[in-house]
């Protein structure tokens, strides 16, 4: 068995700040996705990487070896990532792409950035709408692609689309939240508490479905549309959520910190992806974009 790219970015964060909480928040993951895939890069390649002391991690000579060789595979992929775009150097056009507000805010922007570098003739417009309207301008030509959580897509009979993305969904609490004390938490052990519910981007919606699943419904004290918000009242303890990792963030404007917790029951994640319309067919400027951010995501090089 091979290390993943993922596995092996996570190794140099970690080996470059010397702690798994920086390099989880530098990374914007959980602490628990970095210690868990070192545990299993250890595992794998047999050997300690890491000490572990009170100030964080230091690296052991094995992993000073496996270091070098470590950024020099990063570096060659970095490299790889570059060739294609040399050799569509002539490719040219333009691209009307719609986005749903959480993934222009916690997704997008770092690959088309990135786009836009190495296809500098490309030209992108970008537009931001709900589903409905995305669904709706894919269908009738408003919009060439989009990017969307296609987890929601309603339209699969004209919609063509594709998963880059697979974010969990886990609890947010406060970090004196009395849950906190519990090894395992429920949806059950949730619906006593008061609940702060985002509405953006169907979250809502969302929610309802799998707390219908169950016999349990949440408290919701408070509805917004603002990630931010439920990230501060959670913070300062006014409310737990259920939200996906691809939006957590440790901190909260105040500097309050956010804690994580994976549910007993099953919650489905949140897909993110690339949609089009069955019926069109992509042109060169659009092949290189699907497939550009498809590479990209699938290295987990996001900066």
């Amino acid at each position: 068995m091979m290390p993943t790219l993922r596995q092996i970015r996570y190794f140099i964060a970690t080996a470059n700040t010397g702690q798994v909480s920086q390099a989880a928040m530098d990374l914007n993951v959980s602490q628990s996705a970095i210690t868990t895939s070192l545990k299993s890069l250890e595992e794998m390649l047999d050997a300690s990487l890491f000490t572990r002391h009170s100030q964080g991690m230091a690296l052991t000579y094995e992993g000073n070896q496996f270091l070098q060789h470590a950024r020099y595979i990063m570096s060659a992929v970095e490299e790889a990532m570059r060739i294609p775009s040399r050799s569509h150097e002539k490719i040219v056009g333009k691209i009307r792409i719609a986005m749903s507000y959480t993934v222009a805010g916690y997704f997008a922007p770092p690959y088309l950035v990135r786009f836009q570098r190495s296809f500098p003739q490309v030209e992108i417009q970008l537009f931001e709408a709900q589903r409905e309207q995305i669904e709706e301008g894919l269908a009738s030509g408003q919009y060439d692609l989009a990017m969307m959580l296609t987890s929601n897509l309603v339209n699969q009979e004209d919609i063509a689309f594709e998963v880059l993305l697979s974010s969990r969904r886990r609890l947010w609490l406060g970090t004196n939240h009395p849950l906190r004390q519990k090894k395992h938490i429920s949806l059950q052990d949730v619906a006593d508490e008061p609940y702060i519910m985002l509405a953006v981007d169907e979250a809502s919606n969302t929610a309802q479905r799998y707390w219908n699943q169950t016999s349990y419904r949440p408290n919701v004290v408070f509805r917004t549309s603002s990630v931010e918000a439920v990230r501060s009242m959670v913070a300062n303890g006014y409310g737990v959520s259920i939200l996906s990792d691809m939006v957590y963030r440790p901190w909260s404007l105040e500097g309050r910190r956010v804690e994580v917790h994976t549910l007993e029951d099953s919650v489905p994640g949140m897909d993110v992806g690339i949609a089009w319309n069955k019926k069109k067919e992509l042109t060169p400027a659009e092949v290189a974009f699907c497939e550009f951010v498809r590479l990209t995501v699938v290295a987990g090089i996001n900066s």
